[in-house]
Order: structure tokens, then C-alpha cells, then sequence
């Protein structure tokens, strides 16, 4: 068995296909399949479907992936500390945003930049996605680290939170609106108006549908967006009430009314979030390390924000 092999499978698997994976690998197709073929051959059972147009993995296929990932990541972190020796950091990070992370106060980017321009022979991998999957990319180990809007739920076991954003969610309304002479409004009166609001998968859509669930309300979301701005606009034209951080609402004047919501009171959070052992190799360790260091502290009331621990602390 060759970490070569094992190198093959597993980028099959992530990228669904065997076309995919020796385009990423940069080998020929024929190729790939002939070192699985002699991987399967090795372990004596098949550990790919190939039956249907996509490539799935068998029952053998499921449980041999975690090993393969693990003697992987372990061949890598067995070459970077090595380079670590000679003062070189090297190796490859993987970062999440949740969407439309570049319209809070978060420069993820300018902080990539600086850690690129010191360690230029690291590979960085930037990737947008809502909260749920990044969250189940970082269990899966896809993700190094990333950001993400909480529901108000715990997280997983083996996830580790550091809080920089939690502030009140809040109605916001044009001026003709009947809501719009209030300063505030229950949940319960938002279940018969229609709702603008982030997708499903979102930290801030998550803490609302749990909210609207545990009061027995089912809500009218009649739009979506992924950007806060956005949603604000709609209910600037009157298409509904939207909810969103009161950050978001604050910048856009007399065109809205903007109506703290209670009974009860919701916060939205961001936070930093990676894997309760920490990243895998160095360069990941030192990234989440700088990520850590530069990432504001949450102004918070009233609700007290997910404790946050080291990295690599369980």
C-alpha cells in the first residue's frame, strides 16, 4: 500500500468522480484508476462504486476513508515538521467565511494576505459557504478552520468556538409600515407578516426558525438572501419585515424603522470555529494561532457568548 494510493482514493472520493481527481492531481485518468484498482486489489475488497455515473464509496470504501485521511495527514505533518527544522513553513490551509462575511467588520482577507506574503510557499484555500456545511466540513476535516454564525445551539463535541460578533437581531420596516411607531416587537406578532430573511443553513436564519419553532409559529419567509444589505433593501420597497443584526439596520437612516425584538430577545453570533484537536499541520496551526490573535472581542449584552479555548484543547 502507497500513500500514493491512499493520495488517489481520497481525492476521488472529495471530488465525486475520477475526471475531477486527476485534473486536480494533475495525472492522467488512466492512471488514477489503475492505482485504486491495485489499492483495492491490495486490501482485497472494491472500495468504489463505480456502477453509476457518479462515483460512490462501498460499506469497505466508508470505512476505510478515515484511515486513509489520517495516514495522509500524518505523512504530511511528518514533512512539515521537518521543514519546521530548517525554518521553512510550508504545507496547505483550508479557510471557510460564512457568506457575506465582507460586509461585517471582519477582515479575514487582509489577515490571509499578510500570512500568504510571510509564508509564500504555503498553499491557501479560501471557501464561501453557509454555516451547517462549513461546520460539517470541519468535522469531516476538509476545513482547517472558518467562520460561521451560531444558532444557539451547542456545538458539536468536536468543535471549538472563539465568539467576535454578538449583537441583537432586529425587525426592520419602512416608515408606512404599521410596526413602524414601535420600538419593539414580539416574536408572536411576526408570525402573520411576511419575513425577509437569510437562508436555511445561516447562523441568523438558524436562531430564528428555532425561536419561531419553540413559540409553535411557523413563520412566512417570503425572501431570502444571503446578504444582510440586501434583505434590508427589500424592506425598504415594503416587500416584508426583515430580520437582521441591528449592525446591518443601523447604516440606512430614515428609509427604515428599526423595532428590537423580544419575548424573546434574539442575538446573532460569529465566531471562529476549529476542530477540538487543532489543525493537522503547522501552517494551519499558525494561521488559527494569528486568526485568534487579531479577531475583535464581542461587545455583548445580556446573552454570554460560547467560551473559547485554545487551539487543541478538547
Amino acid at each position: 500500500m502507497e500513500l500514493r494510493q491512499l493520495r488517489y482514493f481520497v481525492t476521488v472520493v472529495e471530488e465525486g468522480g475520477f475526471t475531477r481527481a486527476a485534473a486536480r492531481l494533475h495525472v492522467a485518468q488512466p492512471g488514477v484508476s489503475a492505482q485504486i484498482r491495485q489499492l483495492e486489489r491490495e486490501l482485497g475488497q472494491p472500495l468504489l462504486d463505480r456502477s453509476s455515473r457518479s462515483v460512490r464509496l462501498t460499506e469497505a470504501g466508508e470505512a476505510v476513508l478515515p484511515y486513509a485521511r489520517a495516514a495522509l495527514a500524518a505523512a504530511d505533518a511528518a514533512r512539515h515538521v521537518v521543514e519546521e527544522f530548517t525554518g521553512l513553513l510550508r504545507g496547505r490551509v483550508t479557510v471557510g467565511l460564512f457568506s457575506a462575511a465582507a460586509t461585517h467588520d471582519l477582515d479575514v482577507v487582509s489577515v490571509l494576505a499578510d500570512f500568504h506574503d510571510d509564508h509564500p510557499h504555503v498553499e491557501i484555500t479560501l471557501t464561501e459557504d453557509v454555516s451547517d456545511r462549513m461546520l460539517a466540513a470541519l468535522h469531516r476535516g476538509e476545513l482547517d478552520v472558518a467562520m460561521v454564525g451560531l444558532t444557539g445551539e451547542e456545538p458539536p463535541p468536536d468543535i471549538r468556538l472563539q465568539v467576535v460578533i454578538d449583537e441583537p437581531l432586529v425587525a426592520a420596516v419602512p416608515p408606512d409600515d404599521p410596526l413602524a411607531g414601535c420600538g419593539s416587537v414580539p416574536l408572536a406578532a411576526l408570525g402573520d407578516r411576511t419575513l425577509i430573511s437569510l437562508p436555511p443553513g445561516t447562523g441568523l436564519r438558524g436562531v430564528l426558525d428555532r425561536a419561531f419553532a419553540e413559540a409553535g409559529i411557523r413563520p412566512r419567509v417570503g425572501f431570502e438572501a444571503a446578504a444582510p444589505h440586501v434583505l434590508a433593501q427589500l424592506a425598504e420597497r415594503g416587500l416584508g419585515v426583515a430580520v437582521l443584526p441591528a449592525a446591518s439596520a443601523a447604516g440606512h437612516g430614515d428609509r427604515l424603522r428599526v423595532l428590537e425584538i423580544v419575548r424573546p430577545r434574539l442575538r446573532g453570533r460569529i465566531a471562529l470555529a476549529w476542530r477540538a484537536d487543532g489543525p493537522s499541520g503547522p501552517a494551519a496551526r499558525a494561521f488559527l494561532e494569528r486568526l485568534r490573535k487579531v479577531m475583535p472581542a464581542p461587545e455583548t449584552t445580556g446573552h454570554r457568548p460560547v467560551p473559547s479555548s485554545p487551539a487543541g484543547e478538547p
